[in-house]
């Protein structure tokens, strides 16, 4: 496993890491489907052994179930992980509602730890807040004091648009933006990483797979289970993305890489990306996608055939 750093934090990080928002399981929607917790933490620790050392949850996947099967699974391997979870989706008082105030995100991270087993957080994340917050130094003042409390080491921002990453680098404080980079979406690469690399930002690339597409075993007229938040996509989305995941894979599952392995391997084409995080639900997926990091590097032509692709709007 290849490692790099993440960004001006410093942290020695597996290039590729451990999304572990679908092992969060299905019982309050917003996840990929049932899950077994057995076969989780089996997966969890598969990639402990494979490498991984960069696992990245959020509190709200599955309403603290995520973080609690990831503490058990890591329990005794801590030292040798960084742990990066995210605050801001409270569902403690009744459904869910996005909520950044400072007593909040203290209250929350307390229940992360605990969950955790672990007494602190190397990377903390605000879970996609409003874009008003994001440019407003004070709203990192909380995060300071914990991290004076040594608590959680560092922090960031986990984010939808290009522009919310201008927002937080010209705000001077995050160490980390996590961004939704993919074969799929890649206007992140001319709008946001010059800046991130002038700023010693580093980038955690989640959604790698594109929710599953690129991994290239998703039927034009696929259906999902309840629970899993592809559910309720329209079909021609659908449809859509399976056939664009033909395309790609055909340019650049070549040289023994599976889809899955060619579009990571994109990602990581990349400097300026420390981290890709697939989800994983099983062993079996930990297996192929963490061996992308060992897998022949996308040539120059290669990279300029999937982005060509993606501006063709892969010839759909």
């Amino acid at each position: 496993m290849r490692c790099r750093v993440l960004g001006r934090t410093g942290l020695k990080v597996s290039e590729v890491g451990f999304g572990a928002w679908a092992i969060g399981g299905n019982a309050h929607g917003n996840s990929y489907g049932p899950t077994d917790d057995a076969t989780s933490i089996a997966a969890v620790r598969r990639a402990v052994d494979l490498g991984c050392t960069f696992f990245d949850t959020a509190d709200v996947y599955g309403w603290g179930h995520s973080e609690e099967v990831l503490g058990e699974a890591l329990e005794g391997r801590r030292d040798d992980v960084v742990i990066a979870t995210k605050v801001g989706g409270d569902f403690y008082h009744g459904g869910v509602r996005m909520n950044f105030d400072p007593g909040y995100l203290a209250f929350a991270l307390e229940r992360s730890l605990k969950r955790l087993r672990t007494d602190h957080v190397d990377l903390y994340q605000l879970h996609n807040p409003p874009a008003e917050t994001m440019g407003d130094p004070e709203t990192y003042e909380a995060l300071e004091a914990l991290k004076a409390e040594n608590k959680i080491l560092h922090y960031g921002v986990s984010i939808h648009e290009p522009f919310e990453g201008h927002l937080c680098i010209e705000a001077g404080k995050p160490e980390a933006l996590q961004v939704p980079f993919s074969l799929f979406r890649q206007e992140w690469i001319e709008e946001l990483f010059d800046a991130a690399r002038g700023a010693g930002v580093g980038i955690v690339a989640r959604e790698p797979l594109g929710n599953g597409f690129l991994a290239g075993r998703i039927e034009p007229n696929a259906r999902f289970p309840p629970g899993d938040i592809r559910e309720h996509w329209p079909a021609g989305m659908v449809a859509g993305r399976s056939l664009a995941a033909r395309s790609l894979a055909t340019a650049l599952a070549t040289h023994g890489r599976t889809p899955a392995q060619a579009a990571l391997r994109f990602v990581l084409a990349f400097p300026e990306v420390s981290t890709a995080i697939p989800g994983c639900k099983t062993p079996a997926h930990v297996e192929e996608n963490l061996v992308a990091s060992e897998a022949p590097v996308l040539t120059k032509e290669e990279v300029a055939k999937a982005r060509d692709l993606h501006a063709r709007d892969f010839g759909l």
